[in-house]
């Protein structure tokens, strides 16, 4: 495993972590939690990825048992969460990032994970009836108070991005260190184009998600969907005309002699795909066996076989069927 820095801060993470989305109460319990994030670790993971709308608080109160069973240091781990819907129906703790929300939030978070500071806090969509200057104060407060290190925005745009930045700088405050997009074979724009002068410009960091596009670029959801599969979470059935693409599997179809040649499976080589943008900080995995763990972390040794000509003929297969 390497690490890479978040962005322009210090912090090194590594370049795959793993993530509880969909999977943490839905298709994980605790036990289950405890011995993914063991496999992870073990790979040399040191970055595990949650929200607050994970199973409705559900995957941090999962996580946090798992982290307080398995005892590590915590100087050792990055652990991230990610605020903006809430878990209430009330005005003030439902899809805003105000400053009564957030402060709130935080400490809803902290309880679950049984933890006294997270790492990383994302502001998991952007809130348009919150100024973002409010947003920004808040997250400094947030950060002041030692409940958080370092914070950042997820499926924000560039220029929304850009206005929290400048506000921050313009008042000497704690300023948005990542973003956290969809990024994957299929998924390219916003991460490569319109995000582009972001990493110079500001030293943006990417904590990327869903790189094998929910599934759909390991090629198993090529002939419907599998019992068990993320697609047969009933929650999750919007996944599913993503999933059943006609032409995203066509692709798929197209790049399995590719990973072939490569001697990996389509999930490693999607993987890999990701991490040799050197924009991107970490890339965040799924699972829900050991084994899939463990297939994922041997993307590491496919990066240094993705040569120009080999991601040139990726892309020519590709085309531009991506968004």
């Amino acid at each position: 495993m390497h690490y890479r820095n978040l962005g322009r801060s210090g912090l090194k993470v590594s370049e795959l972590s793993f993530g509880s989305w969909v999977t943490y109460g839905n298709q994980v319990d605790t036990v289950a939690a405890r011995e993914l994030m063991a496999a992870a670790w073990d790979a040399g993971v040191n970055f595990f990825d949650n929200a607050e709308i994970y199973a409705r608080g559900g995957a941090e109160k999962i996580m946090g048992a798992a982290l307080k069973e398995l005892g590590w240091p915590r100087v050792k781990y990055v652990v991230s969460t990610k605020f903006y819907w809430g878990l209430g129906e009330g005005p003030n703790d439902k899809n805003t990032l105000n400053r009564k929300y957030l402060r709130h939030a935080i400490e809803g978070s902290l309880a679950r994970l049984g933890l006294d500071y997270v790492d990383l806090v994302f502001c998991h969509r952007p809130d348009p009836a919150t100024p973002i200057e409010e947003t920004v104060w808040a997250m400094h407060q947030m950060i002041e108070r030692g409940l958080v290190l370092y914070w950042g925005t997820s499926e924000w745009s560039a220029d929304e991005i850009r206005a929290a930045w400048s506000i921050a700088e313009r008042h000497s405050l704690h300023k948005p260190v990542m973003e956290q997009p969809q990024y994957n074979l299929l998924h390219r724009k916003r991460v490569e184009q319109e995000y582009a002068r972001l990493y110079e410009d500001i030293g943006l960091g990417l904590t990327t998600w869903s790189p094998l596009a929910s599934g759909l670029l390991t090629g198993k959801y090529r002939g419907g969907i599998p019992a068990g599969s993320r697609g047969a979470v009933e929650s999750y059935a919007f996944l599913r005309p993503r999933l059943t693409d006609e032409k995203g599997n066509e692709i798929v179809g197209r790049l399995e002699p590719v990973a072939a040649e490569l001697g990996c499976t389509m999930a490693q080589l999607a993987l890999a795909w990701c991490l040799k943008n050197p924009r991107v900080s970490t890339v965040i995995t799924g699972a829900t066996r050991v084994a899939q763990v463990q297939e994922n972390m041997l993307a590491l040794d496919v990066i240094g076989r993705l040569t120009t000509e080999v991601l040139a003929h990726i892309d020519s297969i590709v085309g531009s069927h991506f968004d």
